[in-house]
């Protein structure tokens, strides 16, 4: 007689699964109050309606999305199946249904159509802050699309024929003309084989097809090494006309229809931002329009680095929110040694120190899309603009790789498989802190800021003074700083602790004026008064952890 097919199944069973955290489906949102805070904080608070309703979507639809995209990277098809080159980046559907609910969400676009509201930057610093959790590699093309704008604005005909297609909220991805399209989006070439961040030495020659000057055509001969999203419709890139480095805008395809000679040469194999395409490119003859004064090229482009170096603060402090959701997540459901590790004295103290940090981090992206969105109005917003996006982007960047680790050691041996997306993060993680200027690019920025506009610095000291006699350690590391700035004799060699310091005193400020003392007083007395070691968890055990925790992914 044959066995019963139930008692055999039980005779081999070998385990049940237990003691496993659910899957995270959530609001990414509503169960995010220090991003609320500080959205309502810095003038943005109008636009909630709008960012709510994107967060439903990040941490569900977008999030399984964001998977598949990664999952699934470009693939680069130069030729057709007759031999015609096409040049052409083939990309998963998850990838395009990423962008278009980025796009018609406003993740390009809102700031622009409400830029007569103050707060629409911190609006869609809040929509990108969002959808940078469920996929990063999109968030490149997003960027550079909405950054573009400021730079396209310096050629008044250049930009009636192309910013209401940047500025829709239709995300069209066939490869046509733009003038087809409803919706356009935007990348970007500088760097060069040789040159790097030193963009001045670029090769890239320019040569006018007619009368030469702003607005006019020109073909373009040379390269770029690094050339992100090469399906978008148009990029501005740097090259060399007679009158010195000029930027152009350059199209994927020419007025009378045709492909642009725009030659992709490969597709880089990167470390992280899998579901984007970074590529490397000749031009053969390519047609650009100059945009801008000859020979000012940097000086044009740099309004659109500026945004997309804000954007770097924003990816690396988002990275971090979600690295933080997936620790509190695993540990509020996991058991080990007779406890929820949420539970256990020093698990508590790691992620209690992760929140302090994710939030410092939220609270400064926060204030510099502030002084982003006031630049135009406020001419000492401008001014603080320029530093604070300096600082910021250094420090914010520099502290994700080390944070997204930590977070992966919370989930084990869980954390450090594809399975869990915290691989993928700190993958990720390394990015911002390269692109647009890595961190010495940064701090010289800083410097030259500090040299040549005293308005940049007034404005810096009054913002870190806004706060005084609200923390005693804040204002007697604030003193101390501004003693080490007078002393400009080695100020070059010492600039990245005067920027880490810099940026952790503009924390303890935004941090100290927002009102909530448990954070600010634990913020300052580990931050700025030492009163904790370098590895994350190494709080005192006077500092509130539970409510820390509590606060930054309500249970």
């Amino acid at each position: 007689m044959s066995q019963d097919p139930t008692k055999l199944s039980e005779q081999f069973l070998t385990h049940q699964v237990t003691n496993q955290p659910p899957p995270l489906v959530y609001d990414a949102w509503a169960t995010d109050p220090v991003l609320r805070e500080a959205v309502a904080r810095e003038g943005g608070g109008w636009g909630e309606s709008h960012v709510a309703a994107y967060g439903k979507l990040v941490g569900g639809e977008l999030m399984q999305l964001g998977f598949l995209a990664n999952e699934n990277k470009p693939k680069f098809r130069p030729f057709d199946r007759y031999g015609h080159r096409i040049d052409e980046v083939e990309f998963h559907p998850a990838y395009h249904r990423i962008m278009e609910l980025a796009i018609s969400h406003g993740g390009t676009g809102f700031a622009w159509k409400n830029a007569d509201r103050p707060g629409a930057h911190v609006a869609r610093m809040a929509l990108s802050y969002l959808h940078n959790q469920a996929d990063q590699g999109t968030g490149c093309p997003l960027t550079m699309t909405y950054a573009c704008v400021p730079t396209l604005r310096q050629q008044p005909e250049l930009a009636k024929e192309w910013l209401p297609r940047v500025t829709s909220s239709v995300y069209d991805p066939r490869f046509i003309p733009a003038a087809q399209k409803h919706g356009a989006t935007f990348g970007m070439g500088m760097t060069e084989k040789q040159g790097g961040s030193d963009v001045r030495s670029n090769q890239t020659r320019a040569e006018p097809t007619g009368a030469p000057g702003p607005g006019q055509p020109y073909t373009l001969v040379g390269h770029k090494f690094f050339f992100s999203a090469p399906m978008c419709d148009a990029f501005l890139v740097l090259a060399q006309a007679k009158g010195g480095l000029s930027c152009f805008l350059l199209p994927r395809f020419t007025p009378d229809g045709e492909r642009n000679p725009i030659r992709i040469q490969r597709l880089k194999d990167k470390l992280g931002d899998w579901s984007n395409a970074s590529s490397e490119v000749e031009f053969h003859g390519a047609l650009a329009w100059m945009c801008g004064e000859e020979g000012r090229g940097v000086a044009t482009i740099l309004e659109m680095v500026a945004l997309t170096r804000q954007d770097c603060m924003i990816g690396s402090s988002s990275l971090m929110r979600q690295a933080l959701v997936q620790a509190i997540h695993h540990c509020r459901h996991r058991s080990a040694f007779g406890k929820r590790l949420a539970e256990q004295p020093l698990m508590r103290n790691v992620l209690a120190d992760l929140a302090l940090e994710s939030e410092a981090h939220t609270a400064l992206t926060a204030r510099v899309a502030r002084a982003v969105d006031a630049s135009g109005r406020d001419p000492n917003e401008a001014a603080f603009c320029r530093v604070a996006t300096a600082i910021g982007k250094y420090w914010v960047c520099k502290r994700a790789p080390v944070f997204v680790n930590e977070a992966q050691e919370c989930l084990g041996g869980a954390g450090y498989v594809e399975e869990s997306n915290l691989p993928r993060l700190y993958r990720q993680a390394p990015l911002n802190s390269i692109w647009e200027g890595s961190g010495n690019i940064q701090c010289l920025d800083f410097l030259r800021a500090a040299a040549r506009e005293p308005a940049a610095i007034a404005a810096l000291v009054a913002e870190i003074s806004a706060a005084r006699g609200g923390n005693r350690i804040l204002d007697e590391e604030a003193d101390k700083l501004m003693n080490e700035l007078a002393d400009t004799q080695t100020l070059e060699v010492r600039s990245r602790m005067i920027v880490e310091r810099l940026a952790l005193c503009l924390q303890g400020s935004i941090l100290v004026r927002a009102g909530n003392a448990v954070v600010s007083d634990a913020f300052c007395a580990t931050r700025l008064g030492g009163q904790k070691g370098q590895a994350f968890g190494t709080l005192p055990a006077t500092v509130p952890f539970q409510q820390l925790v509590d606060r930054a992914f309500p249970a």
